[in-house]
């Protein structure tokens, strides 16, 4: 009997794998299978929803299977290819019949992908076609409820009302990030966070015995000094002085929040700016680093406020708190500062690297062509998508300098999808002038190597200056 229990198993598993993949990869690698190819009927073959990796996350998962049934591997390779060719067979269908990509059709989405690979299985020796049978009908409602689930977190329909733009995976992700029941499978699938810095990169210094050292330079914060000439600056906000902190993962390190504390005590601007990536995990509780916020808030001495977006650290759900900490957050929105009739605007976006929620028009559709722009962006990743809105400064951080350098500050990664001339201090790309930070705090390992954490202090000067570059 356990047998017909193992063949359900693996027909719900092989059925999950494109989901798994879609959830580790994100967007990554997310090739039609069809190539967009267009049938006689004017409608796509299979769809964009059925992709290369869809079908090889599927082959390669339930071929891995052998290992804990009684099946060999060619036989077990046979029955994935059955459930992959089921699958295929059934959007196929569905496009013929005008049901709409990620609808969930109940039996029928079910039948092909279980019937063809148990037909199969069921011809193998010892097997009773009965039992096989009940398997079938078995795996048919299991995974249709499963099918309702998750169509229901991914796919619900976003209120007509939201301010954001809420893609079919985000919902998942943001609720995911600030509950902590799903946080323990999150960190052992999530290739950053979990096996390439809490095994490869800390154990490696740990080993080595420099570990220590890390952690002392990761503390090792400086306050630099950076100026810009601007030619649309208004004369109003000629020498404006701007704090920037990003990346701060200020409960990574329970001796970060004095250093911090003790750095900008005396320092006094006219608009603090952070720039997302409060705490250090990536999911479960906020509360430790809010509490570390607060307080750090409270020491600013900004004459505009505190102004904040959100990071890949962040979720939707921590912006309440965030904001009774007294940080105006900006998300996928523009704040106008005036000054004797003169203004200038701060536009931030939502995070476009992991939540990919950014929204350019809609944090630029109240700002006139012309008028000074401070862009806020965590990751420097839309230095293209930026261009035809043209702020006068693009402001962002994500990469921490690459945080672990070789001598000179150079990165040996920056998990960041863009060139490095980007990823780190002053840059310009076409007419944008960037700036990103190298962070305050430390993400994944607290430690850093060749690249000081830094509060950064921007001072922008109207261009009759001259360059003070």
């Amino acid at each position: 009997m356990l047998v017909y229990l193992e063949i359900v198993a693996f027909l719900l598993f092989v059925n999950f794998m494109p989901a798994l993949a879609r959830e580790i990869l994100g967007k990554r690698f997310t090739y039609p299978l069809d190539r967009g190819i267009i049938w006689f009927d004017n409608r796509f073959i299979f769809g964009p929803h059925k992709t290369i990796r869809g079908v090889l996350a599927s082959l390669l998962g339930g071929s891995f299977f052998f290992v804990i049934w009684p099946f060999d591997l060619i036989t077990t390779i046979t029955a994935s290819v059955l459930v992959s060719t089921g699958d295929l067979l059934t959007s196929f269908l569905k496009r013929r019949f005008r049901y709409k990509t990620g609808k969930v059709v109940p039996i029928a989405d079910q039948f092909l992908e279980g019937l063809l690979p148990v037909a199969f299985l069921a011809s193998r020796p010892g097997i009773d076609h009965f039992y096989a049978l009940l398997a079938l009908l078995l795996f048919i409602p299991i995974s249709y409820a499963g099918s309702l689930i998750w169509n229901y977190l991914i796919y619900k329909t976003s209120p007509t009302n939201s301010p954001r733009i809420i893609r079919a995976t985000t919902r998942l992700r943001e609720w995911r990030a600030c509950h902590q029941p799903l946080a323990r499978w999150q960190t052992v699938l999530n290739f950053e966070h979990f096996f390439f810095y809490k095994i490869i990169i800390g154990l490696f210094f740990k080993i080595t015995g420099i570990y220590d050292h890390g952690v002392r330079n990761a503390l090792n914060i400086e306050v630099e000094e950076y100026n810009f000439t601007m030619k649309n600056l208004p004369a109003e906000f000629d020498g404006l002085r701007v704090m920037f902190m990003t990346d701060l993962h200020i409960d990574g390190l329970p001796e970060l929040l004095p250093v911090i504390l003790e750095k900008i005590t005396d320092i006094e601007v006219d608009i603090c700016i952070l720039g997302g990536d409060y705490r250090m995990a990536v999911y479960g509780t906020i509360q430790p680093a809010l509490r570390a916020l607060s307080k750090i808030v409270r020491q600013v001495h900004s004459e505009e406020g505190v102004f904040g977006i959100l990071g890949n650290h962040d979720c939707i759900e921590m912006i309440p708190d965030l904001e009774e900490t007294g940080i105006y957050m900006l998300v996928n929105d523009a704040w106008a500062i005036e000054r004797h009739g003169q203004r200038i605007w701060l536009a931030g976006i939502d995070d476009p690297h992991f939540y990919k929620t950014h929204n350019l028009t809609m944090t630029f559709e109240k700002i006139n062509q012309g008028e000074f722009c401070i862009f806020l962006s965590h990751s420097p990743e839309v230095y293209k998508e930026i261009g035809p809105y043209q702020p006068d400064l693009f402001l962002c951080g994500h990469t921490h300098g690459g945080q672990i350098c070789l001598p000179g500050q150079y990165p040996l990664f920056t998990n960041c999808r863009a060139p490095r001339n980007v990823t780190t201090g002053k840059w310009k790309y076409n007419s944008i002038t960037g700036f990103t930070s190298r962070g305050v705090g430390s993400s994944g390992v607290p430690v850093r190597f060749n690249c000081p954490p830094e509060i950064a202090i921007l001072t922008l000067y109207s261009d009759f200056h001259g360059d003070n570059n």
